[in-house]
């Protein structure tokens, strides 16, 4: 088999996030009609992908690309080219963005529409269809060459951020004053926060660590910086209106900090990530408004409603236009290829010590 269609998977094991392997693939040139064969280019690694491991089983992400009895493929945003296609309305060479397992190749069993495919393959039927999309270049109105790095490195968490800040303003931000966001250093957080800050609706108070804290004060989207272990100072930065939370790191003991400081004058509780995934949860109900988990796809299927799926793209655009050029002046791309590359940038990113600045492109080619 020549290289170009020599497979290989990078897997993580589900009951122990540290240990990983890679395996041969599936083999990529026996398609059946319908189906599509990826080369997947290259795809971020961020802290997000940790997330979607940590909640693997709760929200199925393990489901996407599944591996062997307990060891998993962990989704990535991404960059893949067609390079064998078994169905007719789809073209070797389309390129194409959206979530690819960190491996070669990639098969899916192709549903072509105006804007790309959707993966039609039966474990992924149960998964919304954003999860399932893949945008061709050629009709996607975010695409942008020049930009190919930022887009898979921010453009999905953007998405996610996006929709956290609209979901507050159109609920008035349940009348707080003051917003209230964990692992501030995340580009997930940094996103919401930028957000938040250009809305203006009252102080954006990030929670980080002291490691981290020079990095989070420089962005200029956070209003106040508070570090983990200076969590009382909330009292005094919280106005009379209260403040919301956006959990961006799942950590329990943060969490359990904010809700008994604040109680009643955390006006709402939404847990969006999990960053800090070996931080013990905490079970019993606490203080105030309990924790919700915001679910973007179903946000997603809502404001497709409210302004058609067009309207939702505009105003996505222009926000994220702006939010991939504020990027430059602060994230850093770091380009990695191979097999140990990755392993090596994986268990950095897991044990959460790398530089926020960074943004980290990875290709097993």
């Amino acid at each position: 088999m020549s290289n170009e269609l020599s497979p290989i998977d990078f897997q993580v094991h589900r009951d122990n996030f540290r240990e990983s392997r890679f395996t041969p693939g599936a083999p990529v040139d026996r398609l059946s009609d319908g189906q599509v064969c990826f080369r997947v280019d290259r795809f971020a690694l961020t802290s997000n992908n940790i997330s979607y491991a940590a909640a693997g089983d709760l929200l199925k992400y393990w489901g996407f690309f599944p591996g062997s009895e307990r060891w998993g493929r962990i989704p990535a945003m991404g960059w893949g080219d067609v390079i064998d296609s078994r169905h007719p309305e789809v073209e070797v060479g389309t390129r194409v963005f959206g979530f690819f397992p960190m491996s070669r190749h990639l098969v899916v069993d192709a549903q072509p529409n105006s804007g790309g495919l959707v993966d039609g393959v039966a474990h992924r039927k149960e998964h919304a269809p954003i999860y399932r999309t893949y945008s061709n270049v050629r009709t996607d109105a975010l695409y942008d060459a020049e930009r190919e790095d930022q887009i898979i490195l921010l453009r999905g968490l953007f998405m996610t951020s996006f929709l956290v800040d609209d979901f507050f303003a159109d609920e008035d931000f349940h009348g707080a004053g003051a917003a209230i966001v964990t692992s501030a250093s995340s580009k997930t957080s940094i996103a919401l926060a930028r957000l938040l800050s250009r809305r203006g609706r009252g102080p954006v108070i990030g929670l980080t660590s002291s490691r981290n804290r020079d990095f989070v004060e420089k962005l200029g989207c956070y209003d106040e910086v508070v570090l983990y272990e200076e969590l009382d100072r909330l009292t005094e930065l919280t106005p009379a209106e209260g403040a919301i939370m956006v959990d961006m790191a799942g950590n329990g003991e943060v969490v359990h900090g904010v809700h008994h400081r604040l109680a009643d004058r955390l006006r709402h509780s939404c847990t969006v990530g999990a960053t800090h995934w070996e931080s013990a949860g905490r079970s019993e109900a606490l203080p105030g408004p309990q924790p919700e988990f915001f679910f973007a796809p179903g946000r997603i299927v809502k404001r497709s409603q409210d302004w058609g799926p067009a309207g939702l793209q505009e105003r996505l655009g222009a926000s994220w236009r702006d939010f991939a050029a504020w990027s430059d002046e602060w994230m850093v791309l770091r380009h990695h290829r191979g097999e140990e590359a990755l392993r090596e940038t994986y268990l950095e990113v897991l044990g959460g010590g790398l530089d926020p600045r960074d943004g980290h492109v990875i290709s097993l080619w």
